[in-house]
């Protein structure tokens, strides 16, 4: 008898993905009675679109960002109204800000510089700009204060940032680099942000998940099909109108909000670095709320899709690979991270996940998906278990720094590889309920994420759950 081992091997692939369901529908029936489909949480909402028509918060175009609105939202509907927030994934500090405009103090914590550096310059708009710091920028605005300096400073590049402006733009980037230096400290850390904000319009590349994508004209495009990102903006009118921008949003015209701002504004502080390293560390029982979006599982390589931004922020190669390994473990580049060396009381942590069948039935199948040479990548099975083993040691540390009661808010997006969908809230939920939490809620979104075109091709097409936890630490 001829035995096709095509066949064979297709028959397995399907045994372990009908074991992977059958576990996933187990897991959902536990958890059934808390999901709720919420017809409030649109995707704009629960993302940075919400953000492009709202003062401050549309700056900047931080994409993996939730909307201000839907901190409002929470802040509301879970009746926070004073105490300590936490955000361990700060981004650029959308719930810090949003939770202080209501008089929460706000604490958070941010591994990449350029949010580190969002968060800051507003900060400084927030509380230390002057009225003629304002005028000093509407000059800047109207007469182009750069044009005239006769000294350039040398912009800032990476081996994937280089060539990555038209030269006419490269050149005005550099003598609007060396024309703040004239500046005081306040003006130059605005006008340096301003930058930040444009830098994506007036390049050849668009931010594109996993990496920089590049137009046709860089002459360095990727891929077969040409990519054209449409108008290229001069940095002229991008960096003028920018300014405008901000001066316009933060000139005196009362601006429609949830919260009528009755409070004195909380204060708000951040912390650099990975959560890993700083949540450890932070008193026990200190704060009264936690919202927040840690990266998804889903392959994004942040140190890639703003490395223009940390290029000008003076992060070199060396740099930039240290902070693509402290990040949380969601791209194929992550190396396993050892993290009782970290923390050594994380063992209930690691317990946890590491007893979560569901999770590990998906880990097993993707270690044999790469056994067979199925995989793109031969880093996913690692990426994947890294992401919920240190997702576990954030939601064990989050749960002793939480004081009782206090609920836990989190957006995250399920994922899908080698056709094994990934029910990443329910695997984390989970989790939590073995490390101090009750699940209270699990909101989803009225209409589930798609799929790869890959995952498409290969595997047909599934909608993916987008969810937010509501978790309460015991």
């Amino acid at each position: 008898m001829i035995i096709d081992s095509e066949k064979v091997i297709a028959g397995g692939v399907n045994i372990e993905l009908n074991q992977i369901s059958q576990l996933d529908q187990n897991l959902l029936g536990r958890f059934l009675s808390k999901m709720t489909v919420h017809p409030a949480l649109t995707r704009p909402l629960v993302s940075f679109q919400a953000n492009k028509t709202r003062p401050i918060y549309r700056w900047y175009k931080y994409k993996e960002a939730f909307s201000a609105s839907l901190v409002e939202y929470f802040l509301e509907k879970y009746q926070i109204s004073e105490g300590t927030l936490l955000d361990p994934f700060a981004g650029s500090g959308t719930a810090l800000f949003a939770s202080s405009a209501t008089g929460i103090d706000a604490v958070g914590i941010e591994l990449l510089p350029i949010g580190q550096e969002i968060i800051s310059t507003k900060k400084i708009l927030e509380s230390e700009f002057t009225p003629r710091d304002f005028d000093i920028l509407q000059k800047w605005a109207q007469q182009r204060i750069w044009e005239k300096s006769a000294k350039k400073i040398e912009l800032p590049e990476l081996r994937i940032t280089k060539g990555a402006y038209p030269e006419t733009t490269k050149e005005a980037i550099e003598k609007y680099l060396a024309a703040c230096e004239q500046e005081n400290h306040r003006v130059k850390a605005v006008l340096r942000f301003a930058l930040f904000c444009i830098l994506e319009s007036v390049s050849f590349t668009r931010k594109d998940g996993q990496y920089l994508r590049w137009d046709y004209r860089s002459g360095r495009s990727q891929g077969k099909k040409p990519f054209d990102k449409g108008p290229i903006l001069s940095f002229e009118q991008a960096i003028s109108e920018k300014i405008r921008e901000i001066i316009t949003d933060l000139s005196p015209v009362e601006q429609p909000s949830l919260f009528p701002t009755i409070k004195k504004p909380g204060e708000i502080f951040l912390y650099s670095g990975s959560s890993l390293e700083v949540l450890p560390k932070m008193p026990k029982e200190s704060f009264d709320a936690l919202i927040t979006s840690p990266p998804y599982c889903n392959r994004y390589d942040y140190t890639r899709t703003y490395a223009l931004e940390l290029a000008l922020l003076n992060t070199d190669e060396k740099g930039l690979l240290q902070l693509r390994q402290e990040m949380l473990s969601c791209t194929v580049e992550n190396r396993a991270k050892d993290l009782l060396a970290i923390n050594p009381l994380w063992t209930d942590a690691i317990s946890a996940a590491g007893g979560q069948e569901l999770l590990q039935a998906i880990l097993d199948y993707l270690e044999n998906q790469k056994a067979l040479g199925n995989l793109n990548n031969t880093g996913i099975p690692r990426m994947v278990r890294g992401y919920f083993y240190e997702m576990a040691c954030i939601i064990a540390v989050s749960a002793s720094v939480l004081r009782s009661n206090s609920p836990l808010i989190m957006v995250n997006d399920n994922v899908r590889y080698a056709g094994a969908s990934i029910s990443v809230d329910l695997i984390l939920s989970d989790i939590a309920e073995n490390l101090g939490f009750s699940v209270e809620n699990i909101l989803v979104l009225p209409n589930g994420k798609g799929n790869s075109s890959q995952q498409m091709g290969e595997h047909g097409r599934e909608a993916l759950r987008k969810c937010v936890y509501v978790w309460r630490k015991r």
